[in-house]
């Protein structure tokens, strides 16, 4: 009877325990919080494109001038006094990989031979301030590394 008693103590403790430790291995509740705060900062303000290097050439002239704004519900607008263009963002977990990393997604529905379509991808977030968000889209086909840069006006 007493072996009956400490198997099942031993059987409480060990479940209790297991359960109390649960590993969250796809970090969704770090990643949500992530994609928070990466929102709360996008959607404060106007931003403009300091940097753009696509393939290795520097395109950030392509986009002077132009103020983007990231409204809460998913639109995109990029303005330049004269030409307005909407799109949509949208920050989501990166499915396409096992490192638990956040992508910034943009979207523009304009032709191939518009310079906002460079824009449009699922970028990883390098970094994020108050006042700037660095993304970064390596190449899966190239090896080049493609780098956004937003500053906060």
């Amino acid at each position: 009877m007493k072996k009956l008693f400490y198997f099942g103590l031993i059987m409480l403790l060990s479940i209790t325990l297991f359960s109390a430790c649960s590993t969250d291995d796809d970090g969704s509740s770090n990643n949500s919080l992530q994609i928070a705060q990466v929102q709360s900062v996008v959607e404060s303000g106007t931003w403009r494109i300091t940097n753009f290097n696509d393939s290795g050439q520097d395109e950030t002239s392509d986009f002077t001038g132009y103020n983007f704004t990231f409204a809460t519900d998913g639109t995109l607008t990029a303005s330049n006094g004269t030409t307005t263009l909407n799109g949509t963002w949208l920050v989501t977990n990166d499915s396409s990989d096992d490192n638990d990393d956040i992508e910034f997604n943009i979207f523009f529905s304009v032709p191939t031979s518009n310079n906002f379509e460079d824009l449009n991808d699922d970028w990883d977030i390098g970094s994020t301030s108050a006042s700037r968000i660095e993304l970064i889209d390596d190449s899966d086909y190239n090896s080049s590394t493609d780098r956004l840069t937003f500053e906060k006006n």
